[in-house]
């Protein structure tokens, strides 16, 4: 029985959501699988290779979304998921804030960036 659980997001940039993985310090890959318990995989268009042997990834939707896959109780075994999806989450917003700031005509405008915890 496949323990894998796939979550709605509201991510739609893949080449963001791989820059906030790598500045997290995780290895991301592109067109792999994610590795769950007792060797089961699950296809998906970006994985976050986890320490241990499960993984997290993404499939992007027909909508442009991405959903969240996980072998939810293998990823536990060595990681407190909701912080870690948490700081993905995040991570993610800073970058594509960042990366809107950097679009023609913002370069001379003021922008105040308040991070909450």
């Amino acid at each position: 029985m496949s323990h894998f659980r796939s979550f709605p997001t509201k991510l739609t940039d893949a080449a963001i959501l791989l820059t906030t993985l790598r500045d997290l310090g995780i290895r991301a890959i592109t067109n792999d699988t994610v590795r769950g318990v007792n060797g089961q995989l699950f296809r998906a268009d970006i994985v976050a290779v986890l320490e241990g042997e499960c993984d997290l990834g993404w499939s992007r939707n027909a909508d442009g979304t991405f959903d969240l896959i996980a072998d939810v109780p293998g990823v536990a075994i060595k990681h407190d998921q909701a912080q870690l999806i948490n700081s993905i989450n995040q991570k993610y917003a800073i970058n594509k804030t960042l990366r809107q700031i950097e679009r023609p005509g913002l370069q001379n405008a003021n922008v105040k960036l308040v991070v909450q915890h």
